[in-house]
């Protein structure tokens, strides 16, 4: 089993999980030279993989696990939770390979983890549990140095969870596309791409969510400011 939170390389055995959903539809090419690289990179990765090479597969998992994880935490606002979708969807992605076909790995890849996050998210729905615990780490935040004082660490930490309370009052739908766009900065079409629905519906999405952020955070955008 992989497990999500830590780097730590898939084992040699076949996953025995079945697959999420994952879309065959082809992306963008890179235009960047990061991603013309991260793209030839990937290829290569899957390609030995594909062809029975267990370590290329766990370079994969190394490379791409810690993302996944922030990406799907933000999602469904549960660290267990996160870590079993992610694994799932590592999972899914090793029995998947040879349907990939897109020129972004990354993408698609993105696109099997949230759809192990919206299962998670059903999940949810059908069998009630308690609230959303309070989700206190900010590891996804970037570092801040050694100068930084107690205040402006405690003002961040303010920060990370009143955002964070917020996004759990809007739908997951703006949740996601808000996430893809403003924290991971995939554009509107990738995003449409990745959750499978029209550059319209993206927009919208996007516009909603902010609206019903700001309305949630009216009282507090002393925390944003500065």
């Amino acid at each position: 089993m992989v497990d999500a939170t830590p780097s730590e390389p898939l084992s040699g055995a076949e996953p025995a999980a079945e697959p999420a959903q994952a879309a065959e539809t082809a992306d963008a090419p890179p235009t960047k030279p990061h991603d013309a690289f991260q793209h030839a990179r990937d290829k290569a990765l899957v390609e030995r993989a594909i062809g029975g090479d267990v370590d290329a597969f766990n370079e994969i998992v190394l490379l791409y696990q810690d993302y996944l994880f922030a990406l799907v935490v933000r999602v469904v606002h549960d660290r267990d939770s996160a870590a079993d979708a992610v694994q799932e969807a590592l999972f899914s992605c090793y029995r998947n390979l040879d349907r990939f076909r897109g020129d972004s790995f990354r993408s698609w890849l993105t696109r099997i983890a949230l759809n192990a996050a919206t299962d998670v998210l059903r999940y949810r729905k059908r069998r009630p549990a308690d609230p959303y615990p309070e989700w206190e780490d900010d590891s996804w935040q970037p570092p801040a140095g050694d100068e930084a004082s107690p205040e402006r660490r405690t003002m961040r930490r303010q920060t990370v969870k009143a955002l964070t309370d917020a996004l759990a009052e809007i739908t997951s739908d703006q949740r996601t596309a808000i996430v893809l766009y403003d924290v991971d900065g995939f554009d509107y079409q990738e995003i449409a791409d990745i959750t499978g629905v029209s550059l319209g519906t993206v927009k919208s999405r996007i516009h909603r969510g902010r609206l019903a952020l700001r309305a949630l955070l009216e009282n507090r955008m002393e925390l944003f400011r500065g």
